[in-house]
C-alpha cells in the first residue's frame, strides 16, 4: 500500500466522522503493507475525551496482537496529531507517522510543539507532514463552516434594551449570503450577539480584521475579502455592535469609541488570534488605531483603503440593517465622531495606505505583512 493510498483511506474515515457529527478525523495502522487497524473520531459518540482517530487505531491494533508495543508500523492520519496522540505512538513504539494537515493550535508534531524530536526520549519516531494536505484541510474547513452556519440559526435571546434587524431585511442579492457566525458568550457583550464573516484559511497565521464605518456593515467587504482570502489569508470580517447582523443596543450613549474597542478585544482573544492586519476606510483610522493600540503584540498594523462615495446599489445594501429609526442608534453615534484615546498609542503603527481596493493593490497589503 502507498503513502497516498493509506492516507485516502484515512479520509474515508474522516468523512465517516463527520457523518457522525464528528471532527472528520481518520487515522489507518499500517505494518509490512497491511492495514492492521483504522480509525475515526469518536470523542463525543464516546464520551471519551481520547478517543482521537489515532488512539482508536492504536487501540484496535494492541488489541488484535495483543501487544501494546507496535514496533515497525507507520501511522497515517489526516490531522497533526495532538501532544496526547503523540505521546501514545511514542510509548506504542511507532516507527513512523504520516499526516496531512498541520494543526497550528494543538499540532505535537512540529506546529505548536514536538514532542517527536524530544532528544531525551528512549523512542524516536520519524515525521512526514503535507500528505494530500490541501484536501484534509478544506474538509475540516467544510466542516467548522457548517457547524459555525448551524450555530448562527440557532437563535439567542435578546436583551430588551436591543433590537435585532429582521431576517427577511436581508433578502436581496448580495445580503442574504452575507451570513456567517455568531458571538453572544463574551462577557464584554453582556449577552448582545456579535456577527461576522469568515473567509481564506483559518490555519493561516495573518489575519486580515476589515472594519466597516459608520454607514455601513461587514458586506460592504465581500468583494475585498474574497480577494484577500485568495491569497492564502485568514479574513474575518465583524459587524460591529449596533451594525449589520449584529445587535442593536437602543441606547445611543452605549457607542462609545472604547467600548467597541473592548469588545473587539475581546472577540478577537477569544478566537486565539496572533498576528492582526486591520483594513478599513482612511475615515476609519481612528477606530484601527484605537484597535491596534488595545491588541498589543497581536497586531502586525493597519491597511487603510481610499475613502470612497456610496453609488445607489452600495446605498440600498448599506440600509438594509437599519429598516426604521429605532435600529440607528448605533449609526447615529458613530457618525457624531469618535476621538481617539489620548495616549492610546505606545508603538509604532505599521501602517500602508493604499490608493485603490482593486486585487493589485490587496496583494500588496498582503505580501507586505503575510510574506
Amino acid at each position: 500500500m502507498t503513502d497516498e493510498a493509506a492516507m485516502r483511506l484515512a479520509m474515508a474515515h474522516a468523512q465517516a466522522a463527520r457523518a457522525a457529527g464528528e471532527v472528520p478525523v481518520g487515522a489507518v495502522l499500517v505494518r509490512d503493507g497491511q492495514v492492521i487497524a483504522t480509525g475515526a473520531n469518536a470523542p463525543v459518540a464516546l464520551a471519551d475525551p481520547t478517543a482521537h482517530a489515532e488512539m482508536v487505531a492504536l487501540r484496535a491494533a494492541a488489541s488484535a496482537a495483543g501487544n501494546y508495543r507496535l514496533d515497525g508500523c507507520t501511522l497515517y492520519v489526516t490531522l497533526e496529531p495532538c501532544p496526547m496522540c503523540a505521546g501514545a505512538l511514542l510509548h506504542a513504539r511507532v516507527a513512523r507517522v504520516v499526516f496531512a494537515a498541520a494543526d497550528p493550535r494543538t499540532g505535537a508534531a512540529g506546529s505548536v510543539v514536538n514532542l517527536f524530536d524530544e532528544p531525551l526520549l528512549n523512542h524516536h519516531t520519524r515525521v512526514e507532514g503535507g500528505l494530500l494536505a490541501g484536501e484534509c484541510g478544506a474538509m475540516l474547513q467544510d466542516f467548522f463552516r457548517e457547524r459555525r452556519a448551524a450555530q448562527a440559526r440557532v437563535a439567542q435571546p435578546l436583551r430588551e434594551d436591543a433590537l435585532r434587524t429582521p431576517r427577511n431585511a436581508f433578502e436581496v442579492d448580495g445580503a442574504a449570503a452575507w451570513e456567517g457566525a455568531y458571538t453572544h458568550d463574551l462577557p464584554a457583550l453582556a449577552g448582545l450577539r456579535l456577527h461576522h464573516v469568515e473567509l481564506g484559511d483559518e490555519r493561516a497565521a495573518t489575519v486580515f480584521i476589515c472594519l466597516h464605518g459608520a454607514g455601513d456593515w461587514g458586506v460592504r467587504f465581500a468583494a475585498i475579502a474574497a480577494s484577500l482570502a485568495g491569497y492564502g489569508v485568514r479574513v474575518l470580517v465583524p459587524d460591529l455592535i449596533g451594525f449589520g447582523r449584529s445587535d442593536k443596543p437602543k441606547r445611543g450613549d452605549l457607542h462609545r469609541l472604547d467600548w467597541h474597542v473592548q469588545v473587539l478585544r475581546a472577540w478577537c482573544e477569544s478566537l486565539g488570534l496572533r498576528r492582526v492586519v486591520l483594513l478599513a476606510e482612511a475615515a476609519e483610522a481612528d477606530l484601527c488605531v484605537a484597535l491596534w493600540s488595545a491588541l498589543g503584540a497581536q497586531a502586525a498594523g493597519i491597511v487603510l483603503l481610499p475613502t470612497v462615495e456610496r453609488d445607489e446599489a452600495r446605498s440600498h445594501l448599506a440600509a438594509l440593517p437599519f429598516p426604521d429609526r429605532g435600529h440607528t442608534a448605533g449609526p447615529r453615534a458613530f457618525a457624531d465622531g469618535w476621538k481617539p484615546q489620548a495616549g492610546a498609542v505606545t508603538r509604532t503603527i505599521p501602517v500602508l495606505h493604499l490608493e485603490s481596493e482593486g486585487p493589485e493593490a490587496l496583494a500588496r497589503a498582503v505580501e507586505y505583512f503575510a510574506a
